[in-house]
């Protein structure tokens, strides 16, 4: 049976950041994930997951200036040393937490720019030999332009190909089912040739990214197909629930912590 992981950036917004993980919990979730955690103190979050006895499955590395546009830096020129100090920031928060995946997301840039991949591939490697040295697994993601328009890495046999190049144990691949069906489609067959490689999964219903309950997917279909994958990780929730949080969870009842 998967474990799902609520994202406490798109859920439970009815709370304030930190009684979010509260909330997770008293709906039955076992472990969160969210987008960043940088305004709020490490071990206020460290407090907030052992209360609630949570799992932290996921968080992403600092963006950049989000307020401002930008989507991530590591295919950026001029933006390598920031993101050395980036590494730092967020190794912090995941010895608070925990956490054993970090996504590092690539920026705005053309993904045809010779010079704009060297520097996501650079940045890449940089981060995930960083992250390993505290047995941390670096995490790449998919986005489709779509919700994103202009982002570098929009095309998941890119990412494979880079993670199948780089060959370092501890780089994967996160599989968001919604970005998947948007590019390319194909989703179970996806599945079953990326799981090698493939270290956090995501879902959110297509076309509306709301619960993943209806619309194009069937995902009681792929749930079952993810665990006869073997899938051992964290199923992350990255949905805009529809009302409010706690009416959208009925297709989360059967898999409820207890």
């Amino acid at each position: 049976m998967p474990v799902f992981a609520a994202n406490l950036t798109m859920m439970f917004t009815e709370w304030p950041f930190l009684d979010r993980f509260d909330a997770a919990a008293d709906a039955g979730f076992a472990a969160v994930e969210y987008l960043f955690p940088y305004e709020v103190p490490p071990e206020a979050i460290a407090e907030r997951l052992a209360r609630n006895r949570l799992e932290q499955a996921l968080f992403n590395l600092p963006p950049g200036d989000w307020a401002a546009g930008e989507r991530g830096i590591a295919a950026l020129p001029g933006r390598f040393d920031g993101l050395k100090s980036d590494v730092d920031k967020a190794l912090d928060y995941a010895a608070a937490t925990g956490a054993k995946r970090l996504h590092l997301m690539a920026g705005l840039a053309d993904p045809r720019d010779p010079e704009a991949a060297s520097r996501y591939r650079r940045s890449v490697a940089y981060t995930a030999g960083r992250l390993a040295d505290e047995g941390i697994d670096l995490l790449v993601e998919p986005i489709n332009g779509r919700n994103m328009p202009g982002y570098f890495l929009n095309d998941f046999g890119t990412a494979e190909r880079l993670i199948a190049e780089l060959a370092l144990p501890n780089l994967k691949l996160q599989f968001d089912i919604y970005h998947r069906q948007i590019l390319h489609g194909d989703v179970a067959m996806a599945l079953r040739q990326l799981m090698p490689v493939t270290g956090h999964i995501q879902i959110a219903s297509v076309p509306s990214r709301h619960e993943p309950d209806g619309e194009e997917l069937n995902y009681r279909y792929l749930f079952d197909e993810i665990d006869r994958l073997g899938y051992g990780g964290f199923v992350g929730c990255e949905y805009n629930p529809r009302g409010r949080t706690l009416d959208g969870l009925g297709w989360f009842k059967p898999f409820r912590r207890s």
